[in-house]
């Protein structure tokens, strides 16, 4: 699962971002800059005091009480410390200790009460710091603006105005790309290209990375306007434009191989990072201010989560170089300010359950199974997304300004948040108990699993819900039940889509050509390019290649007669030889085996109107490689005026001419358990299929499991190697896509030119 979290939209460390999607989603949350609190949580409030009055701990005015998130934090970190049992150690003898635990154990106490003193809010503390400075209107000028709900489905004015830049900058990079003077490019005929990246954890970062490395190699980068992400690839945006890397994808390779190495939960590594000065202050901000200013907000796995990440991720190897607006989305948009990079888009989505949802709003209990099956039906996912300029959902035809992420609003403007300790907050999960022995991660998770339709193994991530008392102004298609909650919790958006096509087709962006590369797991078994197909009927998008992706492996001839005759009025003898012109041709296919996927594979759309409401035929897939004429009649579809949107797909495959991992070193010995483990590895990969000696394979070699989160530099280098290998299989493909879209609009451009002209000449009358 991708959950991130690691911009800290000034409100958390993207962690949020990382987490969630692993996009960093807390942001900027306006701390006490204006009015009070609304005053919908009074209510809240009396409960609070009457729970620390009942509960034996102080008033509101300020101070901590039983039931406070902070008296819950100092809670845990004392169990923390006796789960290592600072007394026991010296108890078991030194031999006995040291065969039994692991050196760092020993100072696992020492360090959590550390942990537990600068989380304290006590004067002094990092805590107390933290909260104090992000008050500061000259750390976060921010918080003096007042930010309101915009209700459109139009983009917002930034990034119309971005739109302008870029193009003004692809012009310069598509004369180089296609090699076309310059002079001679029109603005207007630049194909509007997005680049868009898979969920898939470390595997989909790493290969992510190559990928992009290679599109950047060939010149297409350059050419490109948007870059979409979910869970793994919204981590390689967030560190493409940190300053770690400078926006250059050379030097976030070698940040990964001196990251990657240590495990993201390490306790001595994570904890070192949370105690230790400078580090501790930028990764500790964004917990810090969300526990602070959001007493509402669930805290759980994904923060615990996001925060680790960005440990791992968002520190350089220097560690004293860390830069805390590294960890604020909305500052990417200084990097995109002249249209020099392409505009990153991140997802997360919600899901929606309306049965179940409506359950607990009227505090019912379930009604077993039918009520099961008919969330099953009923329910479905809201796509949200955040760029450096907004945060905005289609679905709700609403969007907030990214730096004010975090906020409270209701009825459409922001109001300030003044939390005291007197807020009581849900109770903790276990935090630095987690950190420490990892013991309740695990109990967690199988409590939850009883029942995933109506709870999901690990709790969303929580922000304020923006559009609360907006029900009248937003459209009727919005669930009754999202103007009911307070926050809104989001999830990896690979839960719904693990290729972030949707934003893509949003009205406005103009999207003509897409170049997904996707690092899935399974990627066979789930066609994330076919699921579009229902989301491109429910919007009414015009141009999307339907059936574009995987085929189906149990397609038979009865399918393909039905689409043969769908589109077309035509005779039965005509379409009896069709259908045996498609038989043989499929027969040959089969031979072949070219019924499987490549390394790169086109699609293109239309634009037509369908005279049947019968379902549409699949696209026609372009470019095929066993075809020397193929290219001559891709590229006439492309540039049909009636052409729609080309999709430019690469999946993570074996490739044999891709670098592979080097041979296991033999310089020194091994270990006996080394060695025995090594053998057992061996054995095992005998057993497995391998396209060629020492080249790897996503479906085989366990280091590319999702849930791996330690990679070596070799490995680093195999994976960056074959996604650049396969990039290589279809640089050729890419750039004819590419050319023939750019002499298309040329072509429709210079038609919609003569036909104006041709307009006035018939409206002028001569005196």
């Amino acid at each position: 699962m991708g959950a991130t979290r690691m911009l800290r939209l000034r409100w958390t460390v993207p962690p949020a971002v990382l987490a969630i999607y692993s996009v960093g989603h807390w942001a900027q949350v306006n701390r006490q800059s204006q009015k009070a609190y609304f005053s919908s949580t009074a209510e809240r409030e009396t409960n609070s005091k009457s729970r620390a009055s009942s509960a034996g701990g102080k008033d509101s005015s300020g101070s901590e009480d039983q039931d406070s998130i902070w008296f819950n934090i100092v809670q845990k970190f004392d169990e923390a410390k006796q789960t290592v049992g600072v007394k026991d150690w010296s108890d078991l003898g030194g031999s006995i200790t040291n065969f039994i635990t692991p050196d760092w154990a020993r100072f696992l106490p020492a360090t959590a009460q550390k942990l537990q003193r600068e989380l304290s809010l006590a004067p002094g503390s990092l805590a107390d710091e933290i909260w104090r400075e992000s008050h500061d209107p000259e750390l976060n000028p921010e918080i003096l603006r007042d930010a309101n709900v915009r209700v459109s489905e139009d983009l917002c004015e930034e990034e119309k105005a971005f739109r302008k830049k870029r193009q003004q900058h692809a012009v310069k990079a598509l004369s180089s790309y296609l090699d076309i003077p310059e002079g001679d490019i029109h603005p207007d005929d630049v194909p509007v290209i997005a680049v868009c990246g898979s969920g898939g954890g470390l595997r989909a970062l790493v290969a992510g990375t190559g990928s992009y490395l290679a599109a950047q190699e060939s010149g297409l980068w350059d050419c490109v306007t948007y870059t979409a992400g979910v869970s793994g690839s919204c981590w390689l945006q967030t560190l493409y434009h940190s300053s770690i890397t400078g926006r250059d994808f050379r030097k976030l390779v070698d940040h990964l191989k001196s990251r990657l190495g240590v495990h993201i939960a390490f306790p001595p590594a994570a904890l070192n990072l949370l105690t230790t000065a400078p580090t501790n202050k930028y990764l500790l901000s964004g917990l810090v201010e969300k526990l602070k200013g959001d007493p509402g907000a669930d805290f759980g796995l994904v923060d615990i989560y996001g925060l680790l990440l960005a440990a791992r991720l968002m520190v350089p190897r220097g560690e004293l170089g860390v830069f805390h607006e590294d960890l604020k989305l909305s500052n990417q948009k200084e990097n995109i300010l002249n249209g020099a990079h392409p505009l990153p888009i991140y997802t997360a989505v919600r899901h929606e359950i309306p049965v179940i949802e409506e359950e607990k709003i009227q505090a019912k209990h379930p009604k077993a199974e039918d009520v099961i099956n008919e969330a099953k039906r009923e329910s479905w996912f809201q796509w949200f997304e955040f760029t450096p300029y907004e945060f905005f959902c289609e679905e709700l035809n609403a969007g907030i300004p990214t730096w004010a992420l975090g906020r409270h609003f209701n009825e459409g403007r922001s109001h300030a948040f003044c939390a005291t300790l007197s807020h009581y907050y849900k109770e903790i999960r276990p935090l630095v108990k987690g950190l420490a022995g990892f013991g309740g991660i695990d109990t967690l998770i199988q409590g939850k699993n009883q029942d995933l339709v109506r709870v999901h193994p690990i709790d969303p991530a929580a922000i304020p819900n923006y559009v609360l008392g907006m029900k009248d102004k937003l459209p009727d298609s919005c669930p009754e039940t999202i103007f009911q909650s307070s926050h809104l919790r989001l999830m990896d958006a690979g839960m719904s889509n693990n290729l972030p096509i949707y934003p893509l087709l949003r009205p406005g962006r103009d999207v003509d050509v897409i170049v997904a590369f996707d690092a899935s797991a399974d990627i066979k078994q789930e066609n994330w390019l076919s699921v579009v197909d229902g989301y491109a009927r429910q919007r009414g998008i015009k141009g999307w290649p339907v059936g574009a992706g995987w085929p189906k492996q149990e397609e038979g001839l009865g399918d393909a007669e039905k689409a043969l005759r769908e589109p077309q009025n035509i005779t039965d003898e005509k379409a009896n030889q069709k259908l045996s012109d498609a038989q043989q041709s499929m027969n040959k296919s089969k031979d072949s085996g070219s019924t499987d996927l490549g390394y790169c594979n086109v699609w293109v759309g239309t634009t037509e109107e369908r005279v049947s409401n019968d379902e549409p035929p699949p696209s026609k897939r372009l470019f095929h490689p066993e075809s020397a004429q193929d290219h001559k009649d891709s590229e006439f579809h492309l540039m049909r005026p009636e052409a729609g949107i080309a999709v430019v797909y690469f999946p993570l495959i074996p490739n044999p001419s891709a670098p592979g991992l080097p041979p296991p070193s033999k310089t020194r010995p091994l270990a006996a358990a080394q060695a025995i483990q090594q053998a057992q590895s061996e054995a095992q990969e005998s057993t497995k299929p391998s396209p060629s000696p020492n080249s790897i394979n996503p479906d085989v070699d366990d280091f590319l499991s999702t849930w791996n989160f330690v990679y070596t530099p070799e490995q680093i280098d195999s994976v960056v190697g074959l996604a650049k290998a396969n990039f290589a299989e279809g640089n050729d493909q890419v750039r004819h896509v590419v050319r023939a879209v750019y002499e298309r609009k040329k072509s429709d451009r210079l038609r919609r030119e003569e036909e104006e002209d041709r307009k006035r000449l018939e409206g002028f009358v001569p005196l």
